[in-house]
C-alpha cells in the first residue's frame, strides 16, 4: 500500500530539509516535545545505511523506532528511509518505507512530499491508522516550520 501527503510551508526547502531530516536527532526533542522525548544516532556516518533512533513519550502507542538512511540527495533535498525496528513493525506491519521530498515554492517556501509504501502483516486489517500517520506528519512538519520561523539562526 503507498499513501502520499504534501504539506505547505513557508520556510525554504533546504532549510526545512536540514530541520526535518539531516538534524532532526537533534531538533525532534526541541520541536514536538510532547511526542518524542530523545532521539540518537545509533550507527551514523550520516549517508547511506546510517540509522537513527527515536524515543517517544507515553503520549504515543509505542516507545521507540528505529530507522535506516536508504537514499540521500541533499543537493535534491531528498531523502529515504526504512523502518527497521519498533513502532508497529512485526506487530501491525511487516515493511515501511518513507521517501521525503522538499521542493522550493514560487513564495520562497517549500512543499514536503511524504510517500510511505508499508506492508501490513497477514491477518491484520488496516484500520484509521493511516489518517492518524498523515495527521502526525502534517502536525511535525507543520511544528517544525513554526520552530524554524521562530529560532531564524537554527539550519540556516
Amino acid at each position: 500500500m503507498t499513501s502520499t501527503i504534501e504539506i505547505e510551508t513557508a520556510v525554504p526547502a533546504s532549510r526545512m530539509f536540514k530541520a526535518a531530516f539531516l538534524e532532526w536527532h537533534n531538533l525532534a526533542p526541541k520541536v514536538v516535545p510532547d511526542h518524542i522525548k530523545s532521539a540518537s544516532a545509533v550507527h551514523v556516518d550520516g549517508g547511506v545505511g546510517s540509522v537513527r533512533q527515536i524515543n517517544f513519550t507515553p503520549a504515543l502507542p509505542f516507545p521507540y523506532v528505529k530507522e535506516r538512511l536508504d537514499f540521500l540527495d541533499v543537493e535534491n533535498c531528498e531523502a529515504k528511509q526504512t523502518l527497521i525496528e519498533g513502532g508497529d513493525l512485526g506487530t501491525k506491519l511487516e515493511s515501511l518505507c518513507t521517501h521525503f521530498k522538499f521542493t522550493p515554492t514560487s513564495s520562497g517556501g517549500s512543499t514536503c512530499k511524504v510517500t510511505t509504501t508499508y506492508k501490513v502483516l497477514p491477518g491484520v486489517t488496516p484500520g484509521d491508522e493511516e489518517a492518524k500517520a498523515k495527521e502526525g506528519l502534517t502536525n511535525t512538519i507543520k511544528a517544525t516550520e513554526a520552530y524554524l520561523l521562530a529560532n531564524p539562526s537554527v539550519c540556516a
